[in-house]
């Protein structure tokens, strides 16, 4: 028996044989030709067949992973059709009368290494982005548009140096029972998909793991601890399918939890919501037994299209939300643009560190006439269900001021239209910079909720950016100075009189879910497969004893 370790993806157990993956790239050679604008013909053939193949890529992953984690198979067409990238290809075709494969191959080496020198790990990031298109344009080069057979063997442990976003949405969830890599990092595209495909995984055991496997190999995957086993012994095979047998029974166990109160054994209750990205992820909140809706990011309305959505789809969709939800809270955050969320029609030009640039409520109020629009599709919808409107990245009572002049406005143009909307849409903020915990008592007299965005308090408060996997060890989601600020907002906001929320990931961490219900938070939400598991939690915490 040998073990591996890495960093843990998604918490389960998998039990198999090992598939060793194969990529789907086509070997490239220089080959002069005589006549270029052939190249260029062929180049732009396979490009096309490139974003229709990544159109349903992404209409899968919609499906699978919902929105937020789909759009970098929008980002991935959308760098198909970059204007310095494509003056590349054809210059490189023009001036040295080579090959179009042999083109894109240059291109992807030059541009992968210019993004990776960069300082900006946003821009870092795209280096993956360049190589993964620049593969499938080359295969569909070489192969006429023919995908390329991952694998055919079912109930598989997928082993692999590493995966592309591309190829692990590709995955066959009905065959593949966890999957390890040598390279990867926990805030990799790749990971965030595989813990959307609830697919145990464990990333960056290092490439002596590659030397050791081999097809047929005997495998365990522990996605708690981020050890995987090559050929375990009886011990650890036992013990770990014990484990594995004890997480399905929690599994079924929580089925039993729907229709019972989020309340602790000494009477404390709280709310347990869902986050969502679109209307196709309501099922899900309803299936779960959720309270309600505590985030619903709006943004994705906007990326996957070529201009801003009217206030019309934007009114349809809101008010779907609402009358599926029957009258149980929504919470809608307005437009969260800018740094990761990027469309071309945005304009926002590049920034030397998009997260601390032109996003969230900053890029809304330089925008008024967009914010409007939201707003108004906001408040037409108010009067269909129970809703609550969140506003994102504040910073200032300035900025509130502002917000609200700006939905006054838009209220008495509505009421002068003879458009109805709630008078009882309640209004509230994120908490995700230092500067709103800490002036949380000049906020909350303001407004009718607070909810904690960790995921972005954790990497301001810390400055370490939580998709770069260099300062990954820096990055303490459990850092007493973030659980300090939960707690400071926490009381300021019940000294107002007001409920306060956490919707960001270390909502759904169950080691925190009694510190959280001690410092005073009234609602978790989380992701929909979540809600069950921390009910669960929250009926097993006594309170009344000291910590």
């Amino acid at each position: 028996m040998k073990k591996y370790t890495g960093n843990s993806i998604y918490n389960a157990i998998a039990i198999g044989k090992v598939s060793l993956f194969k990529h789907c790239r086509g070997k490239v050679k220089r080959i002069r030709v005589d006549d270029p604008e052939a190249e260029k013909i062929r180049l732009e053939k396979a490009k096309e067949q490139s974003i229709n193949q990544l159109r349903e890529i992404y209409n899968k992953a919609l499906k699978e992973v919902g929105e937020p984690n789909a759009w970098i198979f929008e980002i991935h067409m959308m760098l198909i059709n970059d204007t310095d990238y494509n003056e590349s290809l054809v210059n490189i075709i023009d001036s040295q009368s080579v090959n179009a494969e042999y083109a894109v191959s240059v291109t992807a080496d030059n541009f992968a290494a210019m993004f990776g020198a960069m300082e900006d790990s946003y821009m870092k990031a795209r280096a993956a982005d360049v190589k993964d298109i620049s593969d499938r344009i080359i295969n569909n080069l070489i192969l006429g548009g023919n995908e390329c057979a991952l694998f055919k063997e079912e109930n598989v442990i997928v082993c692999a140096d590493d995966l592309a976003p591309s190829e692990t949405i590709l995955l066959d969830k009905s065959k593949v029972l966890g999957f390890v890599t040598a390279y990867g990092s926990v805030n990799s595209h790749t990971a965030i998909l595989a813990r959307n495909m609830n697919i145990p995984a464990v990333m960056g055991v290092g490439e002596e793991f590659l030397k050791e496997i081999k097809d047929g190999d005997r495998f365990i995957v522990d996605g708690f601890s981020g050890e995987v086993y090559i050929d375990p012994d009886s011990e650890t095979t036992e013990r770990l399918t014990q484990k594995q047998n004890e997480e399905e029974e929690k599994r079924r166990f929580h089925q039993n939890l729907k229709g019972k109160e989020n309340i602790t054994l000494d009477g404390k209750e709280i709310d347990i919501f869902a986050n969502i990205e679109g209307t196709e992820n309501i099922g899900a909140v309803l299936l779960n037994d959720a309270g309600g809706i505590g985030l619903f990011r709006s943004e994705f309305l906007y990326l996957d299209r070529h201009d801003y959505p009217t206030e019309e789809e934007q009114f349809n969709v809101y008010k779907k939300v609402l009358e599926s939800m029957a009258g149980k809270k929504v919470i809608i955050r307005t437009l969260d643009a800018g740094a990761d969320k990027q469309a071309d029609y945005f304009h926002i030009g590049r920034e030397e560190n998009p997260a601390l640039g032109c996003r969230a409520i900053r890029f809304c109020l330089s925008r008024p006439d967009i914010f409007k629009t939201q707003l108004r599709a906001l408040y037409r919808a108010s009067a269909y269900g129970n809703l609550g409107i969140m506003f994102p990245m504040i910073t200032s009572v300035e900025e509130l001021t502002e917000i609200f002049d700006i939905c006054k406005d838009v209220k008495k143009e509505l009421k002068s239209q003879g458009k109805e909307y709630s008078e009882d849409t309640e209004v509230g903020v994120m908490i995700e910079t230092p500067a709103a915990a800490i002036i949380s008592d000049l906020l909350a007299p303001l407004v009718d909720f607070f909810s904690v965005g960790t995921n972005d308090l954790t990497q301001y408060t810390l400055a370490c950016d939580r998709q770069n996997p260099t300062v990954e060890r820096f990055c303490a989601p459990h850092h007493k100075a973030i659980l300090r600020l939960i707690a400071m907002t926490a009381e300021n906001a019940h000294k107002n009189g007001i409920r306060i929320g956490i919707c960001g990931e270390l909502g759904a961490d169950i080691s925190l879910t009694e510190e959280f219900l001690r410092i005073g938070i009234d609602e978790l939400s989380v992701a929909p497969g979540m809600v069950l598991k921390i009910r669960d939690r929250v009926r097993n915490i006594d309170l009344s004893k000291s910590e």
